[in-house]
């Protein structure tokens, strides 16, 4: 029906009824909350190039998440830095590592909280790397055992899941394969299964001091330009028993998670990265945006793309709107 008959503007004229036919409605429930625990005691240390996140102490965690559940956010994922690094990072799967006393900490404060892991070396490795190297070269197969010790760890600690994120293949596998020989079956997989060697990444390794002190990471996450190499990776990690598959950055990502959601029927998360979130704050500063809106309108438009789970350092602020709406 052609105008004058149809006006598409009728709907759009007042707050209830734009409200009414909202096609994509975001909840504080899809919210997942990226944290970074240090050893120490009463830390909560800004971190610089991530306005509003902090390295904190267990003790400070605990105050923090509490809060945090308060915005009604179902969860956090945790990510660790450790004591000291070396070339295997040790620390990652140690009974004891910051990781492993964080969830203790939040598990028995915050019983119902879901606490996610990330599994992933390069936090803990002095080369800044996500695997074992060996001669200049980062070798998959050695590393899937580091990986599934960190995840079966995590989870004898009292993690709810574990969320993978180094890009060697197989790892997904093994991870399921060691978590049910221990008698885990329960615990999830969140694969960071379309994991792109992105520059977003930025503000993230200067929060965990894990740039690469040699070469880069593209010889094992996937190269931007590539989209059906990333249904290919989801595809793989769904047949070793993901049971979420996460696209890594969200943004700039949106085509693939897409394309993930229309050829699989598997939850879906998307991680709002630090670089994407960095971008805004900077903007917003500077007063060239409008921060609330641009960030709501991000995260919308990741939910829009088809993503069930987001994880964003904008969960708290995001969470405070929506729960005053």
């Amino acid at each position: 029906m052609p105008f004058p008959q149809m006006r598409m503007r009728r709907l759009r004229m007042k707050e209830g009824l734009r409200s009414m036919v909202e096609e994509t409605r975001l909840s504080t429930q899809d919210l997942v909350y990226p944290m970074f625990v240090v050893h120490g005691k009463n830390i909560k240390k800004e971190i610089s190039s991530m306005p509003g996140n902090f390295h904190l102490s267990l003790d400070r965690l605990v105050e923090e998440v509490k809060k945090i559940k308060k915005l009604s956010i179902p969860a956090v994922i945790l990510f660790g830095i450790p004591k000291s690094k070396d070339d295997v990072g040790s620390e990652a799967y140690e009974d004891d590592g910051i990781i492993q006393r964080s969830i203790k900490a939040l598990k028995d404060s915050i019983p119902d909280l879901i606490v996610i892991t990330d599994v992933c070396l390069c936090e803990y490795t002095s080369h800044g790397h996500c695997g074992i190297v060996v001669d200049g070269e980062i070798k998959n197969d050695p590393t899937l055992d580091l990986l599934s010790r960190m995840a079966v760890s995590h989870a004898k600690s009292g993690a709810d899941m574990v969320a993978p994120s180094d890009m060697m293949d197989g790892r997904v596998g093994a991870i399921r394969k060691a978590l049910d020989s221990e008698g885990l079956r329960n615990i999830p997989i969140m694969s960071y299964a379309a994991k792109f060697a992105s520059s977003f990444y930025g503000p993230f390794r200067d929060a965990v001091n894990s740039a690469p002190s040699f070469g880069d990471r593209t010889s094992y996450q996937m190269p931007p330009a590539n989209i059906r190499e990333a249904l290919r990776e989801v595809s793989l990690d769904i047949e070793e028993g993901a049971d979420i598959v996460m696209i890594k950055p969200a943004l700039s990502y949106l085509d693939v998670i897409k394309k993930v959601r229309e050829r699989f029927d598997i939850p879906i998360s998307a991680y709002n990265v630090s670089g994407e979130f960095a971008m805004v704050k900077a903007a917003a500063k500077m007063g060239w945006i409008d921060e609330k809106r641009v960030m709501m309108e991000i995260l919308t438009s990741i939910k829009r793309a088809g993503a069930d789970i987001i994880l964003t350092y904008f969960a708290p602020d995001a969470a405070q709107i929506l729960v005053n709406q």
